[in-house]
């Protein structure tokens, strides 16, 4: 049977504050949900420091068992508890704790295969979506722009559905990526709705810079060398940025770095 003893109260209130910014940047840890997840970090050797769940959901969820068993701290709560771990409507009943994990900039650059910088989106959805675009087209990792979104967001970590376990993710503001750029001799090229060349000539093993909807590139675009532009009929609103990336990321694959 589960372990239920112990300082619960304690643990859930630590647990809770890792909904927060502030709570993931003093613990160095987060939250993420559900059995899909849980069993994508344990084949990803993200191990898990702890685990709440329902008895409910204990009951039917034969990998919660199998952890426990491995070592795993396990918590029975109940269905209120579980909510307030929770930033969706319908919580799985099943939430568990682990270490983010950061890697640098130059760490990422030595990898082969194209960057990914998201310049300080703030869309969760969408920094999760590039994040398993990247994966999926080979991408070596991806830079997170220090003002936007937190790569641990709850809603980042759902939309990566495993990928942010697995890729190599590092922060940085504009001034930094283009030094490491510069000393790695990769060159960096910014994704724009507009003005620059055919997204068909986008280098492999570039660092692709996608920036926000609606105001571009910004503080990003003195770090971009190169600009590339996605072609579209005329009329058509600018891509969604996710959206976009995906595609850049894909044709970048399709081209050996020169």
């Amino acid at each position: 049977m589960a372990h239920t003893l112990g300082d619960r109260s304690r643990r859930l209130t630590d647990a809770a504050a890792l909904l927060t910014p502030k709570g993931r940047r003093a613990a160095e840890r987060f939250l993420f949900e559900g059995e899909t997840l849980l069993r994508e970090a344990r084949d990803a050797e993200l191990p898990a420091h702890e685990i709440f769940a329902t008895q409910r959901a204990y009951d039917r969820t034969p990998l919660l068992r199998e952890m426990e068993q491995d070592g795993t701290p396990l918590w029975i709560v109940s269905d209120k508890a579980a909510r307030r771990l929770s930033d969706v409507e319908t919580p799985s009943g099943i939430v568990a704790v682990a270490s983010r994990r950061f890697d640098s900039v130059a760490g990422i650059l030595a990898r082969p295969g194209t960057v990914l910088v998201l310049a300080d989106l703030s869309d969760p959805g969408n920094a999760g979506t590039l994040l398993r675009s990247a994966e999926a087209f080979g991408a070596a990792g991806a830079v997170f722009g220090a003002a936007g979104v937190d790569p641990y967001h709850p809603k980042v970590v759902r939309a990566a559905m495993g990928s942010l376990f697995r890729l190599p993710v590092a922060i940085a503001d504009p001034a930094c990526l283009a030094e490491e750029a510069k000393t790695a001799e990769r060159a960096v090229a910014g994704i724009t709705a507009e003005g620059g060349r055919g997204i068909e000539e986008v280098p492999g093993g570039a660092v692709l810079v996608v920036g926000q909807e609606r105001r571009g590139l910004g503080a990003w675009q003195a770090a971009c060398e190169l600009s590339f532009a996605i072609p579209m009929r005329r009329h058509t609103e600018s891509l969604n940025a996710a959206v976009a990336g995906s595609i850049a990321l894909f044709q970048a694959s399709l081209r050996r770095p020169e």
